[in-house]
């Protein structure tokens, strides 16, 4: 590896990948860092300049979206390099989640400011995640939130889409088996979460974090839409789990079989089907975080779970 190197990985097709970075390079380059800025044509070349480039840099900054972070994630795992994150997305749910301003400067100063902290990530069916994983509502959620959606409505594309997906309230049979437990349930939607946002700021639950080596899995029965309208509120603190129509488990792995296999979204990318096993790989990355960034308190321990 070569010292204060870093391989500086811009999607362009993410909703600010087109803004002018040279003031955020300067920035890394007054901090004594050499800068080696790459375009990937697609996410499969993301991995492939990671993997490339691992033995000529000593840290990695991903600049794009959720969706970005979530095609590295593999090749980051693989090459044990540190990461920075340049939120150029919409929904920035990762950066939310750590803490890391939105403005690329200021997220370039984080990361010369040098303070790494290790986080974990979330794995289904061998496809790793930083955020969510869902089945069911969110899934559909994601199909009507297209890339033209969110280049012209940003954060509030997912309100819209999200009122567009409410046509389509179906509801699915779900098997979950956890800690040698069996629930089976009838619901619109499942949610895995890893990280603490999903959907341009919405809470996986109140307590959630990114280094609690917990997986927080909830269920959703179905509901009539003034009831899902209502619950909206609850979504943006983490108290949806408080209803009395959410199920709701921390676990370090579940499974989920469903009677037909069901499309399973990571970070909003279609990643799998039903059956899904999921997984926590604790303290898995190690991420730049701002300064004042405050630790977890003691790992979860699924004995005294929910």
């Amino acid at each position: 590896m070569i010292p204060n190197r870093i391989l500086l990985i811009i999607n362009r097709h993410s909703r600010s990948g087109q803004t002018d970075l040279a003031a955020a390079q300067a920035k890394l380059r007054q901090a004594g860092f050499t800068v080696e800025m790459v375009f990937p044509g697609s996410k499969r070349s993301i991995t492939e300049l990671i993997h490339d480039y691992r033995h000529n840099c000593d840290r990695i900054i991903i600049g794009g979206g959720d969706g970005t972070l979530n095609a590295a994630a593999e090749a980051l795992l693989a090459s044990n390099l540190p990461l920075g994150i340049l939120p150029l997305g919409t929904a920035n749910d990762l950066a939310r989640t750590l803490g890391i301003p939105l403005d690329p400067i200021a997220a370039c100063e984080v990361i010369s400011e040098g303070k790494l902290h290790w986080i974990d990530l979330g794995c289904v069916n061998g496809h790793y995640f930083f955020n969510v994983a869902h089945i069911g509502f969110g899934v559909t959620l994601a199909h009507q939130l297209s890339a033209e959606i969110k280049k012209r409505w940003g954060i509030l594309g997912y309100a819209r889409s999200a009122f567009a997906a409410l046509r389509d309230r179906s509801s699915f049979r779900a098997e979950m088996l956890t800690n040698g437990r069996k629930h089976k349930t009838r619901c619109s939607q499942i949610t895995v979460g890893n990280g603490r946002h999903f959907g341009g700021g919405l809470a996986v639950a109140h307590d959630a974090r990114i280094d609690d080596h917990t997986l927080h899995v909830w269920s959703l029965e179905p509901l009539h839409l003034w009831e899902l309208i209502a619950l909206a509120p609850a979504l943006l603190r983490g108290r949806h789990l408080e209803h009395r129509r959410v199920w709701h488990r921390r676990v370090q792995s579940i499974e989920i079989h469903t009677r037909k296999p069901m499309p399973v979204n990571a970070d909003g990318e279609p990643v799998t089907h039903t059956p899904a096993k999921f997984h926590l790989l604790p303290s898995a990355l190690a991420v730049y975080v701002p300064t004042n960034y405050e630790t977890a308190a003691a790992p979860y321990s699924e004995s005294t779970g929910s």
